[in-house]
């Protein structure tokens, strides 16, 4: 039996080893560096093609930016899809560590943007790359960026008074989670990513939970499916399952595909079987 971590390496190493793919055009949906979206024109040169939106993971932490999923992006794109890459702002240095160690996401910036950036991806995209058809959005995002992905379309149930809420469900084909952080409660058990979760939310992380935690924004009417690798370390199968048992609890189905032999990073790595899954969910959904 292959040593899970020695697997988790091997894997990350893989999925980072691509060169970053530049985009086709770049916008802004803000003032901030970070507030901007990357736009991927589809590869096969048709006239229009649903959009994929990705959200990129890294623990809502600032050193994992959206340039290692380029190469993703790009897949998805050659597939025949159009992409928008979404950045957004992640954590910042702890002041108690001096200046070193960055901390997970930042409070409310982190929603703030990624609110944001959907709320302008029609027009952006329709002045970036019109060949993108809005009308089949797609939205996905793998670890961190799967929870994103997840919570923005469970806008329209945000708790009253919430900055965030939307008055109706977003128009949205579907919600395809790779790896998520879905389910708040029982990734902090796991203390998954060193305890992200917590830092992501604050010292008030548990009356946010209701703002922020997909297992508690149930149900939403809006298509989803999850893809998790069985081997995942990172973020262990049973954090996915258990959102999944939620929606189910809330009446609600969300597709599961458990990966064998698949860890963590081959969701999000081209040259990974796991990657071409993961492609295929979303075109069942976008088309």
């Amino acid at each position: 039996m292959p040593d899970p971590v020695a697997r988790d390496t091997a894997e990350m190493e893989s999925a980072f080893s691509h060169p970053a793919v530049a985009p086709d055009a770049s916008r802004a949906y803000g003032d901030h560096p970070d507030q901007v979206v990357d736009f991927y024109a589809p590869r096969d040169g048709r006239e229009s093609a649903p959009l994929v939106v990705v959200l990129h993971g890294g623990a809502w932490r600032a050193p994992y930016d959206r340039r290692h999923v380029t190469p993703f992006a790009d897949f998805l794109a050659r597939r025949g899809l159009a992409v928008a890459n979404v950045e957004y702002r992640r954590g910042r240095a702890l002041p108690q560590q001096g200046g070193a160690g960055p901390v997970a996401g930042r409070w409310p910036e982190t929603f703030d943007d990624v609110a944001a950036a959907l709320d302008a991806l029609p027009a952006l995209a329709a002045d970036a790359l019109p060949r993108a058809d809005v009308r089949r959005t797609v939205l996905t995002g793998h670890s961190a960026g799967g929870q994103l992905a997840l919570w923005a379309a469970a806008r329209h149930v945000l708790p009253p008074g919430s900055p965030w809420r939307l008055p109706s469900p977003p128009p949205l084909r579907g919600v395809v989670a790779l790896a998520p952080i879905a389910d708040f409660a029982r990734a902090a058990e796991l203390a998954v990513c060193g305890g992200a979760v917590h830092q992501l939310l604050g010292e008030d992380f548990k009356e946010r939970y209701a703002h922020t935690d997909p297992a508690a924004l149930l149900p939403t009417g809006i298509a989803t499916a999850v893809v998790q690798g069985r081997e995942d370390i990172v973020v262990p199968h049973t954090v996915a399952e258990s959102f999944v048992a939620a929606a189910a609890r809330a009446g609600e189905t969300v597709g599961l595909t458990l990966l064998e032999d698949a860890g963590h990073f081959p969701l999000i790595d081209p040259a990974a079987d796991a990657c071409a899954v993961v492609a295929e969910e979303i075109a069942q959904l976008a088309w």
